[in-house]
């Protein structure tokens, strides 16, 4: 409603996640950097608590997919209202382990395998379970007997366990003191001070392409602080509602007055309606109703075609081309489950790869094949000269790689997993294959909100760089990895053919300009980004139409 006046191009306050508007204060980067530390230290268990709406999920969402695939192996339990066995299972099918039991010992067995064979890669393997708080007793005990899976100097799975406050009471208690006493990393998530909201608040706007000028008054914003007290999402609430408020006012400038009244109006939607206003309301909805069913009955048709949600709509002027239908969120889910539940999980991932392999115009792998893709998809790449990246991460990574992707969606009452695939971007929305519900493309939100966060995605070592590049190394390798920093501008220097203190200086600052960890590590993830930016390899990207 508001975007033309303020002149945005889209909402820079919603209240849902969107990896795009991601920002680390302060303390969110001290959080981060404390699950890092856990993490690469092999501590066991890392505790990450914080109030509603401070931005743990967040955090968890951003550390994952900084995590290389190449030496991490990651995954994330949104829902903590499940048995033991089922967290099991969930977890197994988030790390790609098959089995078909509801025995909790014979599902430990092969995780056990999963992890000692991870272990032996040089992988390290991390759990990260949300909303902890909401855990049983039974199922936090079954986290600590997973977390006794080690060899004799290390712990073999890595768990993070993220909650509000109410968890480091749960913790306290007297039969939780055998998993407490494990938690030797912990880090309690504070709200942003008055800086850091400041900070936060701009980069929303700048990101939502708003105008280079001060939309909120100094004044505005310490009001909007003192209601948020610093936590993101209410910060989000206050912002959100004042921009609605100015726009109401006629006013591009969003003053302190403007803040309280936003902030009046949320407060007063949160309170209860009263007895006597709800009695007001009882024959106006009568009313309301019966003027609505004459409606339909003397236009039928005509409504008949408003709300068919699967009527092919026809762009104007002439133009024959078909719009996607326009469906609610509830009917895309039940969609994703009818049309991907129709075919097995082998199947799905078997059609995703095939996907992705046209676009690098390689053999598809036919139907009658026997495969298995746990274990055969990194030989069916290699046979086509190309390389499996297993993903885990949130949407803004994925799409930072700008790489057409696998992505693997687990839904309600189907077993395993099944995948769409993301081949392409186009007016602000992700293009899809297969269509859900007659759908070739969807929404940065709608995506965010079923998918997983995992998935694969193929890409080729053009120079055969990977695993040949690293501190200790010299030679042609080194030579022709110093030749693609400078195309891309990121070394200046001549190819010496030697990995020194230039050449990692050259790689962290190409990483840290494309928005990797600048850990200096010629991994799969920084070699894909680096191909990708040099135009002559002929890279399939997501951000170039495709005819």
């Amino acid at each position: 409603m508001y975007l033309d006046f303020h002149g945005f191009r889209e909402k820079p306050f919603n209240l849902t996640p969107d990896p795009r508007f991601v920002f680390l204060s302060k303390n969110h980067k001290e959080a981060f950097a404390h699950l890092l530390y856990g993490i690469k230290n092999r501590v066991g268990f890392i505790a990450l608590t914080g109030e509603v709406g401070s931005g743990k999920t967040t955090i968890l969402r951003t550390l994952l997919s900084q995590l290389d695939a190449d030496h991490y192996r990651t995954a994330l339990i949104f829902n903590p209202c499940l048995s033991p066995t089922e967290l099991l299972q969930n977890i197994s099918r988030e790390f790609g382990i098959t089995n078909h039991t509801s025995n909790d010992s014979a599902l430990l067995d092969p995780l056990n395998r999963f992890l000692l064979q991870q272990n032996a890669e040089g992988r390290t393997v991390v759990l990260a379970i949300d909303e902890a708080q909401d855990l049983e007793t039974q199922v936090l005990e079954q986290i600590r007997l997973i977390s006794n899976l080690e060899t004799d100097r290390e712990k073999l799975i890595q768990i993070i366990l993220a909650g509000q406050p109410e968890f480091i009471q749960i913790l306290n208690k007297k039969e939780m003191r055998q998993l407490s006493q494990r938690i030797t990393v912990r880090y309690h998530l504070q709200p942003m001070d008055f800086q850091d909201t400041v900070d936060y608040i701009n980069h929303r706007l700048k990101v939502a392409g708003g105008k280079e000028r001060d939309i909120f008054s100094k004044r505005s914003l310490k009001r909007i602080y003192a209601y948020s007290t610093g936590l993101p999402r209410l910060v989000n609430a206050a912002c959100d509602r004042a921009l609605l408020t100015g726009y109401t006012r006629d006013a591009t400038r969003i003053d302190s007055r403007i803040v309280a009244a936003g902030v009046k109006d949320i407060r007063k939607n949160m309170s209860p309606y009263s007895p006597k206003r709800r009695f007001v309301l009882i024959p106006t909805t009568v009313m309301l109703a019966v003027l609505f069913a004459g409606i339909i009955y003397l236009k039928w048709d005509d409504m008949t075609n408003l709300f068919n949600p699967h009527q092919q709509i026809r762009a104007p002027g002439g133009d024959q081309s078909i719009a996607d239908p326009v469906i609610t969120g509830e009917e895309l889910f039940r969609a994703m489950v009818a049309e991907l539940g129709k075919v097995t999980e082998t199947e799905s991932a078997r059609r995703a790869f095939n996907q992705l392999a046209g676009l690098w115009k390689v053999p598809s792998i036919s139907e009658n094949s026997k495969w298995n893709p746990s274990d055969r998809m990194g030989h069916a790449a290699e046979e086509r000269e190309l390389r499996v990246y297993r993903f885990s991460g949130n949407l803004g990574a994925l799409l930072r790689l700008d790489y057409p992707a696998a992505l693997a969606l687990t839904l309600p009452g189907i077993q395993g997993k099944r995948f769409i695939s993301l081949v392409g971007m186009k007016n602000e929305k992700l293009l899809i294959d297969p269509p859900i519900a007659g759908r070739s493309s969807l929404s940065y939100k709608e995506l965010e909100k079923h998918w997983s966060g995992q998935g694969f995605l193929l890409w080729k070592d053009f120079s055969n760089l990977l695993t040949r590049v690293s501190s200790e190394s010299k030679g042609n390798q080194i030579r022709r990895f110093q030749d693609l920093l400078r195309e891309v501008g990121a070394y200046s220097r001549s190819s010496t053919g030697v990995y020194d203190d230039q050449t990692l200086l050259a790689i962290k600052e190409f990483q840290s300009s494309k928005g990797i960890e600048q850990d200096g590590i010629v991994g799969g993830q920084t070699l894909m980004v680096l191909y990708r930016s040099i135009d002559r390899f002929g890279v399939p990207r997501l951000t170039v139409e495709r005819k």
